[in-house]
C-alpha cells in the first residue's frame, strides 16, 4: 500500500481556482493509476477524475469536464488536480487514491490506497 497525503484545499469564491496535490511515498509511484474522489456532507463519495500510470490517459466525471485537469509528475511522486471555474456544488472533501490497475477508473473498488482528504469550500 502506498501512503498518500493531499494538500491544497481551502476556501475560495465561486469562479475561482484551486490546485490540489497528492504526494505519495515510496519508490513505485509510477506503478499506480491515480484517482480523485470527493464527498459532500450527506452524500456518497463520488468519482472526480482518474489518470493512467504514465499519465497518457485521463477520465473525468461529466460534472467537472472542461473545468478540472488531472496530471501527474512521476519524478516527484505527485498527482495534481487543477480546479478552475469552481462552483458551490464543488464543495466537498477531496480524496486521492491509488490503484494497481493500468488506468484510473471511476469505481471505488478499483483503488486500494486512500489519502486522508482535504476540504474544499466554494462560496457564492
Amino acid at each position: 500500500q502506498v501512503q498518500l497525503v493531499e494538500s491544497g484545499g481551502g476556501l475560495v469564491q465561486a469562479g475561482g481556482s484551486l490546485r490540489l496535490s497528492c504526494a505519495a511515498s515510496g519508490r513505485t509511484f509510477s506503478s499506480y493509476a491515480m484517482g480523485w474522489f470527493r464527498q459532500a456532507p450527506g452524500k456518497e463519495r463520488e468519482f472526480v477524475a482518474g489518470i493512467s500510470r504514465g499519465g497518457a490517459t485521463t477520465y473525468y466525471a461529466d460534472s467537472v469536464k472542461g473545468r478540472f485537469t488531472l496530471s501527474r509528475d512521476n519524478g516527484k511522486n505527485t498527482a495534481y488536480l487543477q480546479m478552475n471555474s469552481l462552483k458551490p456544488e464543488d464543495t466537498a472533501i477531496y480524496y486521492c487514491a491509488a490503484s494497481n490497475s493500468q488506468d484510473g477508473g471511476r469505481y471505488r473498488e478499483e483503488y486500494n490506497s486512500w489519502g486522508q482528504g482535504t476540504q474544499v469550500t466554494v462560496s457564492s
